[in-house]
This record gives C-alpha cells, sequence and structure tokens, in this order.
C-alpha cells in the first residue's frame, strides 16, 4: 500500500531529495505555503510533516490523515489538544541536534569562562599593546568548577557528560526525573532551583518550553546565585525572564550569560538588554554572548530533521510502531470521553 506524506510548509529553501529519499517508494508531496496546499491534497494525505501548527481551517479538511510528525524538539508551538480531540497522534524528532546543542552550551560557557571572544575583540584594538593574558575576567579552573544543570533529559544528560570530562563537579535539578538517574551518570541530585543556583559557579539550561517552564528562570532566582555565576541557554527562549535577567546582569546578581535563544526572535533591538549589548555599554562589556539560535546547526543535524520526519510517519503508516508521541496522554483522555 501507498502512503501520502504531505509537507504543507517547507522549511527549507534547497531540493526535497532528503524528504522523499525517507518516504521510499511511497508519495512525498510539498508546498511552500498552507495557503497552496489543495483541497484534494488535504482531503488525502496519511500524514503530515511541520515545523509550525497547521491553521484550523486547514484542519477540518483532513479525512485520511493518521499522524502529524514536527521534525524538531520542541513542540510547544503545535496545539496538541486540537489533534488529540481529531485522534491524530502527534510525534516530534528528539534526537537530531542532541551532540550539536549540547556542544554549543560548552562552547558558549568556554568563551566566557576563557574569554575568547573578549581577547580576540580586545587584540583587534591593540594586538601589540594588549598582549595581556591576565585581563580575561571570568577566567576559572574549570576542574574547580560546580556545574549546574536544570533538565537532565536527553541534551542534558549529554552536557553533564561533557561537564564531567573537563573534571568539573556536576550538579542537577530536574523533578520530573526519577531517583537515581542522577546516579547513573555519576553526579549529584538538587531538589530546589535556588539550591542549584546558590552552589553552582555555571548553569546551563536544558528543559522544555511549557506553562510551568514559561519564566522560570527570574529574579527570584537568580537573586539566590552563587556570586560570580555564568548562565547558559540553549534550550527555549522564554524559560528566562529577559526583563529579570537583564536586572541580575544590570546589579550583578550573576556575572554573564550566554543564549543562544530569546523570547522574541530575531532579538527585539528595542528590549533593554539586547539595546545595551548592541551598543556596547561598559556594564554589560564581554558578559552576554548571543548566538542566532543555531546550536543544532550542522549538516549531519539537519539531514536528521529533514530526514527523520519522513521515516517517523512511515513507519507509523506501516504499522511499524509509533515513535515519539508527545500527546499520548491526550489521546487517551479523548478516548476515554468517546
Amino acid at each position: 500500500m501507498s502512503f501520502r506524506i504531505l509537507w504543507p510548509a517547507m522549511r527549507w529553501p534547497d531540493g526535497r531529495e532528503i524528504e522523499s529519499s525517507s518516504v521510499g517508494e511511497h508519495t512525498a508531496e510539498f508546498s511552500e505555503r498552507y495557503q497552496d496546499v489543495t483541497q484534494e491534497q488535504w482531503e488525502s494525505c496519511d500524514a503530515i510533516v511541520t515545523v509550525n501548527d497547521v491553521p484550523d481551517e486547514y484542519k477540518k479538511r483532513l479525512k485520511n490523515c493518521r499522524i502529524v510528525v514536527t521534525p524538531k524538539v520542541g513542540f510547544d508551538n503545535i496545539d496538541l489538544e486540537s489533534w488529540s480531540k481529531l485522534g491524530i497522534p502527534v510525534c516530534n524528532i528528539p534526537d537530531y541536534g542532541t551532540q550539536e546543542v549540547a556542544d554549543h552550551a560548552m562552547a558558549l560557557m568556554l568563551s566566557l569562562m576563557k574569554g575568547i571572544t573578549f581577547h580576540t575583540r580586545e587584540l583587534k584594538k591593540d594586538p601589540s599593546g594588549l598582549w595581556r593574558p591576565a585581563l580575561n575576567p571570568f577566567g576559572k579552573r574549570l576542574s574547580k568548577c560546580v556545574f549546574g544543570i536544570v533538565g537532565l533529559g536527553r541534551i542534558g544528560t549529554a552536557a553533564a557528560l561533557r561537564a564531567k570530562a573537563f573534571g568539573m563537579d556536576v550538579v542537577m535539578y530536574d523533578p520530573y526525573r526519577e531517583n537515581g538517574a542522577e546516579l547513573a551518570v555519576g553526579i549529584r541530585r538538587t531538589h530546589s532551583l535556588k539550591e542549584l543556583f546558590g552552589q553552582s559557579d555555571i548553569v546551563s539550561l536544558h528543559l522544555p518550553l511549557s506553562e510551568r517552564t514559561e519564566k522560570l528562570i527570574n529574579l527570584d532566582v537568580l537573586s539566590a546565585s552563587k556570586d560570580g555565576l555564568v548562565l547558559i541557554n540553549t534550550a527555549r527562549g522564554p524559560i528566562i525572564d529577559l526583563d529579570d535577567l537583564y536586572t541580575a546582569l544590570k546589579e550583578d546578581k550573576i556575572a554573564a550569560c550566554g543564549v543562544d535563544v530569546l523570547p522574541d526572535e530575531p532579538a527585539d533591538p528595542e528590549h533593554p538588554l539586547i539595546k545595551a549589548w548592541s551598543d556596547n555599554e561598559d556594564w554589560i562589556d564581554h558578559r552576554l554572548l548571543i548566538t542566532p539560535h543555531s546550536a543544532f546547526f550542522t549538516p549531519e543535524s539537519v539531514y536528521d530533521m529533514r530526514y527523520k520526519g519522513g521515516e517517523v510517519a512511515v513507519k507509523f503508516l506501516s504499522g511499524k510502531g509509533l515513535d515519539n508521541c508527545v500527546n499520548a496522554e491526550m489521546l487517551d483522555s479523548a478516548n476515554d470521553e468517546n
């Protein structure tokens, strides 16, 4: 039996060979925009692969669709409840960029702790006169540092193992992980965010965005930080209250911050923190690193993201199992109600 897998709004501007190869002998259909998908395509597709949620007006046209795959880790922009009411499982691709994001978190930490970007910029001003290694403002022996992790999932665990390789004392906070998860990778557990922030030299965030985690890292938490703390965020931007981060840096409650994600992307140039950073105000000099949500990006991870979306859809349609379903409980509840 041949299945039709629809990509209704393509993210990548280049060819479609990766997606087409992921579905084998089945049919891959593509559109650049939701509104360009035909009525017949909506009605006949067996699966949808999409980064963003399908607008409700198009969901109503679906007749044969049995699965939706969002080819990324995060699914906070997908209305799981509406798909569950339609009886359609939603799956993500949680493993395409695990190594890359963990590597990026370490890179942001090292850039700040070892003064990489700071020294490069200073030497450009005066390659001879500023040849002074003692200028690094955050230099510490890493093996004497405590590396805190919020969220011990796939990427958090990968970051923990990397920090351990530097000889760091690694501690985690994750109320949703079972007891002993930390022991399996040889690290310690704390039982509150403030406890974690209070003992860590570096805190790296690796948790999903939800109603519970939005603005979880606020001024109350940041004020409990150990002196000189460096905060890293490669997870989701809204997890940190950006106004409170501005205050925490301005009032020296934390030393520095490296982020790959922001609440508004692209960055809002009028936000006080972004404005101070872009204007090179003295007080924030070398204390904030920003990268453009690029932590996941390598050719290998992009290939995995693009290929695995179709692969997961075809596996389910072929009766070989459902991988990474993120609305399973909602589907069960909807079935019970019916």
